[in-house]
């Protein structure tokens, strides 16, 4: 699995990265502030982001929202602050897993294989939400194609359904697409 891993403190950064590729994963990025891991995150897309909170430029957080605003990968939060402010930012950040400094090699391995499946989840589910939106808007604009041929052709439903599918067909076109020709022209 490939990390990027952003620390200002360079011997944090070292130790991090020692102790990432002892447990098999491949460092493909090092950042010292949290706008250069957003910038290096865009640019290597690594599977997961573990990134410490109180960076320059942007913290950890503030980066955090940005990776996950682009869907690039999941993020980890390292931070020696415990505080109830830094958790509910690290929630509402869309984080994928946040552990308190000091922390053992063997903390870290479940934290990131847990997030990375998190967030295959989300991905799927996200696509998933998407794909029912537009099956549900396209259904929405079927429907209001129907009631138009219906009331104007004076068609039953079956059969304004069956033209549109028929349209559709001829016309290589979704039936979306042949909907929203008929409720344009009927001028609705």
């Amino acid at each position: 699995m490939r990390v990027l891993i952003a620390d200002d403190d360079p011997i944090i950064r070292l130790d991090l990265k020692q102790m990432l590729e002892n447990l098999g994963y491949e460092v493909v990025a090092e950042a010292e502030d949290g706008q250069q891991a957003l910038d290096l995150a865009k640019q290597h897309e690594p599977d997961i982001c573990v990134l410490d909170v109180k960076m320059p430029v942007m913290d950890g957080i503030d980066s955090a929202i940005q990776i996950a605003g682009n869907a690039i990968a999941p993020v980890i939060l390292l931070t020696a602050y415990s505080d109830q402010e830094l958790i509910e930012r690290a929630k509402e950040a869309g984080v994928f897993g946040y552990l308190v400094k000091p922390f053992k090699p063997s903390d870290l391995s479940p934290a990131i294989e847990v997030a990375r499946s998190r967030f295959e989840q989300n991905v799927r589910l996200t696509e998933e939400v998407t794909t029912l939106s537009e099956r549900l808007e396209a259904r929405k604009v079927v429907e209001k194609a129907k009631g138009i041929l219906m009331s104007e052709q004076g068609f039953g439903e079956a059969e304004a359904y069956r033209r549109i599918q028929q349209q559709s067909m001829n016309a290589r076109k979704s039936m979306k697409e042949i909907a929203e020709a008929i409720i344009l022209a009927s001028g609705v």
